[in-house]
């Protein structure tokens, strides 16, 4: 899509791709968790749906109110873990937070976001498979995206 693109010196095509482009974004129908981590200062939160059978992620989505650099790790995110085993997904948290290193402050609780929910949805999952009863499961942010400045 951004071949005849000339990307800006300094950024990460990757980078460029998903925020031009995001993957999984929006609900997913009939999923086996759902999560939401929720940054109650600011209001913005990421909420991940998870399709799997206990072994596989065959299928996730993210939807989120937050800033661009959160749909871009969503979409980097869901793009390294769908159609692998869920052991893969959860080392994957720390590839990404790898592969994010040098990101400000706020990118990487942007990030944290994205994973949190993502470690949510996989408590839902599990918390129905042991016959909890919840919708979805929620883990609240303990640092806020909101910049201080911005107050």
């Amino acid at each position: 899509m951004l071949e005849n693109i000339q990307v800006p010196e300094g950024m990460n095509p990757e980078i460029l791709e998903h925020l031009m482009n995001p993957q999984n974004y929006g609900k997913l129908d009939a999923p086996s968790g759902v999560g939401v981590a929720v940054d109650e200062k600011s209001g913005e939160y990421v909420i991940f749906y998870v399709q799997t059978d206990g072994k596989i992620i065959d299928d996730l989505r993210f939807a989120t109110n937050g800033c661009q650099d959160t749909v871009v790790v969503g979409s980097m995110f869901t793009q390294m873990i769908k159609g692998d085993a869920i052991e893969y997904a959860q080392a994957s948290i720390q590839k990404l937070n790898d592969k994010l290193s040098g990101a400000s402050a706020q990118q990487q609780i942007c990030a944290d976001m994205v994973l949190s929910a993502f470690i949510a949805a996989m408590q839902n999952y599990e918390n129905l498979q042991n016959g909890k009863t919840e919708e979805m499961h929620v883990l609240k942010m303990k640092e806020s995206c909101e910049n201080e400045s911005d107050i």
